[in-house]
């Protein structure tokens, strides 16, 4: 595989390489369902997306395993401020995150456990740990990862113990922890907080620590070892590297490779709920194209800091989306046969733009190749030839990037045939009507019946073949 990816715990790009040919295990860490999701949400699952489609396209089958965390300290106080139970309060966010996946087109993972669901599983780890001498007990329900009993803590971030500070503890630790480095396995339940909201172990009753969670769930849906952990640049302290620490204080291997995307930005400040500056999918897509969004997410490096602006920055990838839109559909009307609109999976992709892709999913690249086939398709349109052939050569690039125009999905997403149908049959009556006007040379009622439907976001393009119309991107 010539695939070259960057693996945060070397620091450098290296040749990615399976544990087992033509298999390849994925862990990504998903939502916490505490509220809404935003856009910065959307960047690690839309990043680890290109990254399987490129894996499948290159003859892997992947297997990736996307969590949800269920509970924790901010799902109960948040959920107890509503006067809602803390599930209830935690399943409605999960379906706003799974319908915020589906409407940016993120393939649905293989597996997405929750961790309410693998308490089982936690309880072994933690034994396991405390056999091992590397965790301990506390008052009843708490049970702490001994930091200093691992001597490799701290190889993911490259830190010293001495210079890490407080771990896990913004303030005073609590008095039963050993050293303040020390980080919680199990938590014994806060007063106030629910009866349901905390499982009985052989430490006594409490709930997960967040780090626990996931090394329970990789090892059981990808084994002891496997090839890529995925995630936002901002979990690899204290997250990943206490999840790294305790599974490999476990005996086992772990991740073989990090795979971390960068931040989400607002005015230069990190995307997120507790800042006030988060765009809720939800909200953003009430006017917003989806394919647009995915675009706009994507187009940039998944290790770059990406600016968003809101209203700019749909701006720029919509004009981008509906030249690639506009070139693939006059293709297909222009085409003989019906080559444009068939399937992509065997068709041979530009060389530029593997190159691209291997080198670290370089996104930015391999869309430049995109646009350049864009332009070569609409000269050979300009001249009255068949453009099928770079056509094809479009779709199946962006195939890898979740961006097939005639991807199914898009399809659905703006709206049925049937109401696309009407639609055109409307539109075109609009257009006959000023067809009419133009043979008649009234440039005035022409131009009020073209401005008429640019008001409805309908985009008219005069053509030596006549007028054909689109819906102008958001």
């Amino acid at each position: 595989m010539a695939l070259h990816l960057y693996d945060t715990a070397t620091g450098v790009a290296r040749p990615f390489s399976p544990r087992t040919l033509g298999e390849v295990g994925v862990y990504l860490c998903g939502a916490t369902v505490q509220g809404s999701p935003h856009v910065g949400h959307m960047r690690s699952a839309i990043g680890v997306d290109i990254l399987r489609r490129w894996l499948t396209r290159n003859g892997s089958r992947v297997t990736l395993v996307r969590n949800v965390t269920d509970i924790d300290d901010k799902i109960l106080a948040k959920s107890a401020e509503a006067g809602e139970p803390w599930w209830a309060w935690a399943s409605t966010f999960e379906r706003e995150f799974t319908a915020a996946y589906d409407a940016l087109n993120i393939l649905s993972p293989t597996y997405e456990p929750r961790a309410t669901g693998h308490v089982t599983e936690m309880v072994e780890l933690i034994e396991r740990l405390v056999a091992g001498g590397h965790a301990y007990a506390g008052d009843p329900g708490n049970v702490y990862f001994d930091v200093r009993s691992w001597p490799d803590y701290g190889d993911l971030t490259h830190q010293r113990l001495e210079n890490i500070g407080a771990g896990d503890d913004a303030t005073v630790p609590p008095p039963d922890k050993r050293d303040p480095l020390d980080f919680a396995l199990w938590k014994a339940p806060k007063s106030g907080e629910p009866e349901t909201a905390a499982w009985p172990t052989p430490f006594g009753r409490g709930r997960p620590g967040w780090h626990l969670e996931c090394s329970a769930m990789a090892r059981k849906y990808l084994g002891e070892g496997f090839d890529i952990h995925a995630g936002g640049i901002d979990l690899r302290f204290p997250h990943h590297e206490n999840e790294q620490a305790q599974s490999r204080a476990a005996g086992w291997e772990f991740a073989g490779l990090w795979f971390h995307n960068a931040w989400v930005t607002v005015g230069g400040e990190k995307m997120s709920k507790s800042l006030g500056n988060s765009l809720l999918v939800r909200s953003v897509l009430v006017d917003a194209d989806p394919a647009v969004l995915r675009y706009a997410l994507g187009a940039v490096h998944y290790r770059s800091t990406l600016e968003y602006t809101p209203g700019e920055s749909l701006v720029e990838a919509g004009a981008a989306w509906e030249r690639i839109t506009g070139f693939v559909s006059r293709a297909l009307e222009s085409a003989a046969d019906e080559r444009p609109s068939g399937p992509t999976s065997d068709v041979a992709l530009p060389a530029a733009f593997v190159t691209a892709m291997d080198d670290d999913l370089n996104v930015s690249a391999a869309l430049a190749v995109v646009h350049e086939t864009v332009r070569a398709g609409n000269s050979e349109l300009a001249a009255g030839r068949d453009a099928g052939e770079q056509a094809l050569a479009v779709r199946a690039m962006l195939d890898v990037l979740g961006l097939d125009p005639l991807d199914a999905h898009w399809a659905r997403s703006r709206g049925s045939d049937a109401a696309n149908s009407a639609l055109d049959v409307l539109v075109r009556a609009v257009l006959d009507e000023r067809a009419a006007a133009r043979a008649d040379r009234d440039w005035a009622r022409a131009d009020a019946l073209r401005d008429r439907l640019a008001e409805a976001g309908v985009v008219v393009e005069d053509g030596p073949d006549g007028a054909r119309w689109s819906l102008r991107q958001p």
